[in-house]
Order: C-alpha cells, then sequence, then structure tokens
C-alpha cells in the first residue's frame, strides 16, 4: 500500500523558511519522479515542484523558482521541500505525491503552511 506522510508545516512570519519532510512508503521510492503540490483555501490544486528518481534533474514552478529546493534521501525513502522567503501567497496545504508534473497521482494526508505576520 503506497503511504505518503508529510510533516514541518507550521506558521511562520514572512520572509521566514520552513522544512517540509515526506516519508514514503509501499513503493519502490528510488525509482519514482516525486513532486510537490500544494491547495491554497477555495483554490485548485497547484503543482509546485519535482525531482526525478536520482534526485539530479528538478523542476519548479515559475512562482517559487529561486525560493523553494526540492531534495530526496533515497537511503531514507524521504523527500524534502525547502521555503525560503515565504510570502503570505504560499499559504496552503503542502502534500507530496507520486508522479512528475503532468502525472502526478496519488498524494498523503498533506501539512499546512500558513505565512502570515
Amino acid at each position: 500500500e503506497v503511504q505518503l506522510v508529510e510533516s514541518g508545516g507550521g506558521l511562520v512570519q514572512p520572509g521566514g523558511s520552513l522544512r517540509l519532510s515526506c516519508a514514503a512508503s509501499g513503493f519502490t521510492f528510488s525509482s519514482a519522479v516525486m513532486s510537490w503540490v500544494r491547495q491554497a483555501p477555495g483554490k485548485g490544486l497547484e503543482w509546485v515542484s519535482a525531482i526525478n528518481n536520482v534526485g539530479d534533474i528538478t523542476a519548479y514552478a515559475d512562482s517559487v523558482q529561486g525560493r523553494f529546493t526540492i531534495s530526496r534521501d533515497n537511503t531514507k525513502n524521504a523527500l524534502y521541500l525547502q521555503l525560503n522567503s515565504l510570502k503570505p501567497e504560499d499559504t496552503a496545504m503542502y502534500y507530496c505525491a507520486k508522479g512528475g508534473r503532468w502525472d502526478f497521482g496519488y498524494r498523503g494526508q498533506g501539512t499546512q503552511v500558513t505565512v502570515s505576520s
């Protein structure tokens, strides 16, 4: 059974940082392209970033390019997202998802990120 469990969200002031983590199990993590996606209140699901299976190719949405960094540790079956220079518009539920930008599917329960002063 595929399981993705996100953690690391919280309340942070504008300009602050957070590091999100995702623990994966139930599939061959080291073979999977992985993504982070988010959903802001009242809005649809937005793809944020993706990383290939070995971690040497990454991609970002324009809205987060230069501020967020995706990474993975295949020895720990873990996916990460470093969020820097956070803005109020980054407030959303963040999910890790199996798959890339155009074909992500299964995702976890999410971790809430709130950016507010």
